[in-house]
Formats: C-alpha cells, structure tokens, sequence
C-alpha cells in the first residue's frame, strides 16, 4: 500500500481503513515509511481529524506495534490499574498515588515520562533518587510489582515502539496537539501495559495543554471512549491547573513534598483533594470498593495506617533505590547551593499565577529541557508556592527559589514577580474538580 496514497486520501477528508492504519503503524514500525510522509499523514490528522472508529483501530495498530504485557504469569492478586495525567506545573500525583492503590490491593505499572515543554515530568523526579532504576528488565519489573505492588518506570524500547517514533515526529512539526493522535498515544502505551483499568487526570487551565474546558472535556471524552472501544475500562477528571499543584516545583524538591505528604508532615489541601480522588476512583475501577465514597475512606485510611509509604520505601528499594531512602531523603537529595525569598511587592490578595511562566522559570534555572538532550539540576526549583487567594503583606514571602547560582537566582525572582499578580480583592476560586467523564 502506497504511502502518499493514504497520506492524499486523509488529506482530502476521508476516513482512513483499518488496512491503511495498520500500513502506517507498520510504516512507522518497520521505517519503510520516511519522517516526510509520517510528518504528512501526522498534518492530515491535525487538519481533518479522525472518526472515533479511526481513532480505536489506531490505538490497537500502535498498541500491538511492539510487546504488550501479560500478568496473568505473575500471578497478582488483584487488578492492573494506573492512571494518566495530561500534565502540569508541581504535579507530583504519581508519587503518592501509585503506593496509596497499592496498599489498597491494586497493582499499579505506571509508565510515565519526561518533562515536556513546561510541564514537569515524573522520570526526571524519581531520576533525583541515586539508583533508583526508571528502565528496569523485565524480571525486575514483574518482582517490583509482586513486591511492593506498584512501579513507576519509562517507556521501554520494545512496548509501542510506532508511538514513540510519531510522538517525536509531532512533536517538531506542530502537530501535537490533535486529539486523535494524543488519544492514541496515550492509549498505546497503556493496553500494551497490560491494565485492566485506567483514570485519566486531564488538566485544564493556563498552565495545562488544555487552556479551556470544552478542549479538555473534548480530549477526557475522546480518551474514554476510544479506551472502551479498545477493551480498557477507563474514566477521566478535569482537575484545575491555573496554579502550581502542591507547594513545590522541581524535582527533588517535589521528591521531599511527596514524602512529606506520605508520612502526613504536610499535605496541601488542593494536592490531597486530586490525589484521594484520583486513588478513589481507581479502586473503584479495579471493584477494590463497592463505592467511590468508600473508595475515599480507604485512600485515607493507606496514608493514615502508613500503608502508602511502606509501599513507596518498597519500590523505591525494589528498583535499586536506598532501602532508607524515606527515612534520610536529605541526604540522598542534592540541594541548590543558593535560596533566595520572593516578596510581595504590596499588600493585597494573590489574585492570579501564570502557571505555565512559572513552568518555563524552572526551565530557565536548569530544572527542565530546552531540547530533549539537556541534562537537568534536580536540586533547582521553588518552595513555599503561595496559593491563589491569598492574603499578603508587602515583604511577605511568596516563593522561595533554589538556584544554582546567585545571578540565577535574582533573575528567577524577577521572573516570578511578573506571574504573580496582587490585587486588592480575594478573587472568586475556581474549582478543583471540574468535571468527572465516564464511569
């Protein structure tokens, strides 16, 4: 099957065959499809968009484009779960979230991935703890999940490998953000995960992909219904992000705000609000709980019990992490060698954060990539976020920045300065949860 004859047939706005997907996965797959004619059909898409029928025979052909797990052999006492978030700005959810399912009997392998643009990634966070493995062999896959009942790890080289080559190919040819192809390719990845059940977190807001709600509610929709045409029962929640999530950005930064949160030292209200929903609805999901409600009490019983962290301190041990990692994540943490306070420059009332500037000021102090190359400084980034609607006094402390210099640390202040405006009255609050789809 001709290449540029599918690309033309997409291009003229007609709905391709499951043939003709498979020859394009295949093409990607194989690379008997060059990066023209995959950047071409990628453009088409974007621009015609796809049927939600295209759309599951898509995910199929790119789910079984490289191994899709069975644990059916590990012999797990419980269902496969994992949940998937369109990304943020100090969205740390993952950290918690896996070892709270996992101490309610769910089994999670969560593939996440890397920072991408402004929003953080939670590789690049687990990357901060020394040994710690994101790309483990099969073997040590299967025991970390017989172990501590969740591992959090990349995408390997063999699981939907035709996404992995399309994804770097949108990504440097402005075609990113079509919902069929981000559907897809979350998707993908997580049937050839092997789960039984999956909650998607789709973020929306101006430091989210999604900058409106009707884009959001049309991406959580798709992905619903494009996972139940593939045979995943999945539901989703539209979850603010017109703020940072948590109070700290950076890695090991958010490493400590995660631990603290296990070990119930600190919880900030709007993180623990996402993050016991997000576990209620797993274990709903996996029929771990008859209920939603029920599922929230036994969320709150894993952190209260310590359940969660134990389970956390097993994986991180498990995955060739220190096995006291919980109990001295300061001395396995690097730190920036320079802090330096943000004060409000007037009294008055956080009224509004440019989430996704704050994003890019972790970029600029070397928390995150320019290009997919870059290294990253694991112990740069902000603490003490002060949240929206807020009363402050001039002088007030609103950020704390880490740098690894003091230039770059002057220069953050003054970029954070300008993302966060006072005004003279608390504004109205948005809502955290915004909507729930499917389920």
């Amino acid at each position: 099957m001709l290449a540029q004859e599918v690309i033309r047939r997409k291009r003229d706005g007609h709905a391709l065959t499951p043939d003709e997907i498979t020859a394009f996965v295949q093409g990607l797959t194989d690379g008997s499809w060059s990066e023209g004619q995959a950047a071409a059909l990628a453009m088409a898409v974007f621009l015609r968009g796809m049927a939600p029928t295209e759309t599951v025979e898509l995910t199929r052909a790119m789910t079984h484009s490289g191994r899709v797990m069975d644990w059916s052999q590990a012999h797990l006492p419980g269902p496969v779960l994992d949940k998937h978030s369109t990304g943020g700005v100090g969205d740390k959810v993952s950290l918690m979230l896996g070892p709270m399912v996992a101490a309610c009997g769910g089994f999670v392998p969560m593939i996440s991935g890397r920072g991408l643009g402004h929003t953080g990634g939670t590789l690049d966070k687990f990357d901060s703890i020394p040994g710690y493995q994101t790309a483990p062999d099969l073997d040590r896959l299967q025991h970390t999940l017989q172990h501590a009942g969740c591992a959090i790890i990349g995408q390997t080289a063999d699981l939907a490998p035709a996404d992995r080559r399309l994804y770097a190919i949108r990504d440097v040819t402005a075609t990113v953000e079509s919902i069929p192809l981000i559907t897809a390719s979350i998707l993908s990845k997580k049937l050839a995960a092997g789960l039984q059940g999956l909650v998607m977190d789709v973020k929306v807001g101006n430091g989210a992909f999604a900058d409106h709600v009707p884009m959001a509610q049309a991406l959580a929709r798709s992905i619903v219904e494009v996972a139940a045409g593939a045979g995943l029962p999945a539901r989703a929640w539209i979850t603010d992000m017109n703020q940072v999530l948590g109070d700290t950005v950076g890695n090991a930064l958010e490493m400590h705000e995660a631990l603290a949160f296990l070990q119930g030292t600190r919880r900030e209200p709007r993180l623990l609000a996402v993050t016991r929903q997000l576990c209620a609805e797993m274990l709903h999901l996996g029929a771990l709980v008859e209920s939603v409600d029920a599922g929230l009490q036994r969320a709150d019983d894993s952190l209260s019990s310590g359940r969660a962290l134990e389970h956390f301190a097993r994986m991180v041990a498990s995955l060739g992490g220190p096995a006291d990692f919980c109990d001295r994540p300061a001395h396995y943490l690097r730190k920036a060698p320079v802090q330096l306070e943000v004060r409000a420059p007037r009294d008055g009332f956080v009224a509004s954060v440019d989430t996704r500037a704050i994003g890019l000021a972790l970029i600029g102090l070397g928390g995150g990539r320019r290009k997919a190359s870059d290294s990253i400084d694991a112990s740069v980034g902000m603490t003490g976020m002060v949240p929206v609607g807020q009363a402050v006094h001039r002088g007030d402390c609103l950020a704390l920045v880490h740098a690894a210099t003091d230039d770059a640390a002057r220069a953050c202040a003054a970029d954070l300065l300008q993302h966060i405006r006072i005004g003279d009255a608390a504004p109205t609050p948005s809502p955290l949860l915004v909507e729930r789809i499917g389920g």
